[in-house]
């Protein structure tokens, strides 16, 4: 049984940080690709941040590199997602996923190629 533990989200005034964690279980941890997604009310789930197997690599969409930053810790398998100069339209429930294809070269973007996710953070930025 895969599991995965968010935590970190909360309240934070716009131009504020949070750090959010996701723990995962049941799986050997540094062998799988892990992103992260969000999730704003009305939106559909959006690709966030991701850290290649073994944490060789990591990826962040184009509009939000600068800001956020996604870091790894196989030790203690888990993963990060530093978000810094937060917005109110950063505003989102946030999630981490394990890739269901291992050592996968690259990453992939897509929701559906996420085989188990996290119960999700809530993240609100009050202008």
């Amino acid at each position: 049984q895969v599991q995965l533990v968010e935590s970190g989200g909360g309240l934070v005034q716009a131009g504020g940080s949070l750090r959010l964690s996701c723990t995962a279980s049941g799986r050997t941890f540094s062998s799988y690709n892990i992103a992260w997604f969000r999730q704003a009310p009305g939106k559909e789930r959006e690709f966030v941040a991701a850290i290649t197997w073994g944490g060789g690599t990591t990826y962040s969409t184009n509009s939000l590199k600068g800001r956020f930053t996604i870091s790894g810790d196989n030790a203690k398998k888990t993963v990060y997602l530093q978000m810094n100069s937060l917005q109110p339209e950063d505003t989102a429930v946030y999630y981490c996923a394990t890739d269901r294809t291992p050592y996968r070269s690259g990453v992939i973007s897509a929701p559906a190629q996420y085989d188990y996710w996290g119960q999700g953070t809530q993240v609100t930025v009050s202008s």
